[in-house]
């Protein structure tokens, strides 16, 4: 299995992120409570739409040993039983808008993974949402190894309705994967896993990563721009993601150091820019987490809130016109920084 074999090509890294994780205290949170519930919108067959998301607090990602990766401290403390799952889903139904929406399942893991949510709960929670009109679309975060043609199949049959699988490919990269990521698949797996889903009747999500660690910002950028080309033929909707500072992870220790900068806002509009003129049938979006900060993407804090928003922009209206007229005294800056990052093997050139 691929996932086996991963571990022995980097346990090394792997080592390094457990020992992290172990310093670490895992919250308590009542465990008939989900993690996170909020609203929010997102596109549906190409028009804007109400969206619920929520986040089951289970017992966690199996992998757990991603260098970027935060979300394992938001996982249950004991594993969560039937009832409880049951609950956390009751109490987040209980916050969804009154008119048509979507629903996003995240679990800090892989909703398709049966240690975290069997197959019976899953089938329950899939079948009261597929029973709700106003839910227009389900979409479900797992890791590749677990979308199985049976699963898929399974979720497909329960829910009744639009069904997308989301999964957290990062690079099309099997180096940055694995050497800087630590994700514990290969490309081939991604592709696996979305030719199951769609033989299954199930669209595909990928999620990517902007600038993981010990990549200066131009490998970064263009590291998305080839991988946007290369998930489009399997995924019809890419998220890019900017990489932020979660605490307890190698990036944070990284960035206390100062060895490493989330990446500019700038490189996240060439990326979309770029992306967008090559795949127009795909849709791009990107959500800049903690934009602005200095532990979430940014440029020199005086644009950050407009090149943000532009961003947000264009995820709903998938229009790089949005980014016509942005510009600012930091761009010149940031082109130097792509530039002469290339000769500091990955340490950052302006904090």
């Amino acid at each position: 299995m691929p996932l086996k074999l991963s571990m022995k090509n980097t346990m090394s890294l792997t080592s390094v992120v457990r020992e992290i994780r172990q310093k670490q205290k895992i919250k308590f949170n009542p465990p008939d409570r989900p993690t996170a519930v909020w609203t929010g919108k997102d596109l549906f067959d190409g028009k804007l739409i109400n969206s619920l998301t929520i986040i089951f607090q289970t017992s966690g990602c199996r992998w757990n040993s991603c260098a970027m990766c935060g979300y394992v401290y938001d996982s249950a403390r004991t594993p969560p039983s039937h009832d409880d799952l049951i609950k956390q889903f009751e109490n987040a139904m209980s916050r969804c808008p009154e008119e048509e929406f979507m629903v996003k399942i995240f679990t800090s893991g892989s909703f398709l993974d049966d240690c975290e949510i069997s197959g019976e709960t899953r089938k329950e929670i899939l079948s009261r949402l597929g029973k709700d009109d106003r839910i227009k679309k389900v979409i479900a975060e797992t890791r590749p190894e677990y979308v199985t043609p049976e699963r898929s199949d399974e979720a497909i049959a329960a829910l009744g309705k639009p069904f997308e699988v989301a999964i957290g490919l990062e690079t099309s990269s099997d180096m940055i994967r694995k050497d800087c990521i630590n994700k514990g698949f290969t490309f081939a797996d991604f592709v696996m896993a979305s030719e199951d889903a769609k033989a299954a009747g199930a669209s595909v999500k990928a999620y990517l990563m902007l600038k993981p660690p010990f990549l200066s910002e131009g490998v970064a950028l263009n590291d998305m721009v080839r991988s946007i080309n290369d998930a489009a033929p399997y995924a019809g909707t890419i998220s890019v993601n900017l990489c932020n500072v979660q605490k307890g992870t190698l990036v944070d220790e990284m960035f206390e150091r100062g060895d490493y900068r989330p990446p500019w806002l700038w490189s996240a509009v060439e990326v979309l820019k770029t992306g967008k003129a090559s795949n127009p049938g795909t849709i791009l979006m990107s959500d800049p987490v903690a934009a602005g900060s200095a532990r979430g993407p940014h440029n020199c804090r005086i644009c950050d809130r407009d090149v943000a928003e532009a961003i947000r922009v264009f995820s709903v209206a998938q229009d790089v016109s949005v980014f016509e007229g942005l510009d600012c005294e930091c761009r010149e800056l940031w082109k130097k920084v792509v530039e002469l990052e290339e000769f500091t093997f990955g340490a950052p050139f302006l904090i």
